[in-house]
């Protein structure tokens, strides 16, 4: 797994109660885990710090979906499910300006 590939993981709910099964794009991994932000297909909650995806053969994806910068989470290696695709440079662009913005960096 490398930054910007799309996968399906057991991402875990906010409140810890649950997992749901849903894509999320990887920002970085370690021998042991990785770090993942959430894609949504709910395009109506849209935040200034979400990434707009439109579903491609290079991404995988079947509906236009949201990167959510803010839902941010260090997962076990073992939870991925599988690689769906991987970000277009223009799309990788856009989220390291988004997370810029999110974590207030220059």
């Amino acid at each position: 797994m490398t930054k910007g590939d799309i996968i399906l993981v057991s991402f875990p709910f906010t409140n810890f109660i649950g997992r749901k099964l849903r894509p999320a794009v990887i920002l970085f991994e370690t021998a042991l885990d990785f770090t993942a932000c959430f894609i949504t297909s709910q395009t109506n909650w849209e935040e200034p710090t979400d990434v707009l995806l439109i579903p491609s053969k290079a991404n995988g994806l079947r509906k236009e979906s949201l990167i959510r910068t803010s839902k941010i989470a260090t997962i076990d290696r073992q939870l991925a499910k599988g690689l769906l695709g991987k970000l277009h440079p223009n799309e990788m662009n856009q989220l390291d300006k988004k997370l810029k913005i999110l974590l207030q960096l220059k």
